[in-house]
């Protein structure tokens, strides 16, 4: 699992069918220290999160398994919503 930001969200007028229904949004990948880590990556959408909002995302085949039996086709998935984080030093 990796930390990220929502920094967009994205709206399609043609999408694959196992899209369909699937909000797709912009998250900027976060160090430890909140810091950008990479380039920003699109990602499906599994628990309702808006811009601005800290979020756990996965990569890989584990992007669709929220929407199974469904198998959109997608390498990046949102999973959960992160509320607070602490960084022991």
């Amino acid at each position: 699992m990796h930390l990220g930001r929502i920094i967009g969200d994205i709206v399609m007028t043609r999408k694959d069918e196992n899209l369909e229904g699937i909000t797709l949004l912009i998250v900027q990948p976060l160090t430890p220290k909140r810091e950008p880590a990479g380039r920003p990556l699109v990602a499906v959408d599994a628990v309702g999160a808006g811009v601005g909002e800290e979020v756990f995302f996965v990569r890989g085949k584990e992007a669709s398994f929220p929407f199974y039996p469904a198998e959109p086709p997608v390498d990046a998935g949102i999973v959960g919503i992160v509320d607070h984080w602490d960084v022991e030093r």
